[in-house]
């Protein structure tokens, strides 16, 4: 788990939790904005985490293809087909 991108959201969230006390509480529409502000950057950070992990997921997929792939079978020389078919 990338704990930086755990902390990242997590530090977001805790850091609005004054204004949704302040917006929902004590009515304060600046600070409703800033919750507003702050759900819109926790939207973005979540769709670049689940890029980033969709990318993550499809790499080691493509890996663990090409590890399963039989090896390609080795390449005829073409004079010996040519030398083999004129005998």
């Amino acid at each position: 788990m990338n704990k930086n991108r755990f902390d990242e959201i997590r530090d977001l969230i805790l850091g609005l939790e004054g204004d949704f006390e302040k917006f929902y509480a004590k009515d304060n529409q600046a600070a409703g904005t800033r919750v507003r502000q702050g759900m819109q950057t926790l939207k973005e950070l979540a769709q670049d985490i689940r890029m980033e992990v969709q990318k993550i997921k499809n790499e080691k997929e493509a890996a663990e293809a090409k590890d399963a792939a039989p090896a390609p079978a080795p390449a005829k020389d073409a004079k010996a087909t040519k030398a083999k078919g004129k005998k």
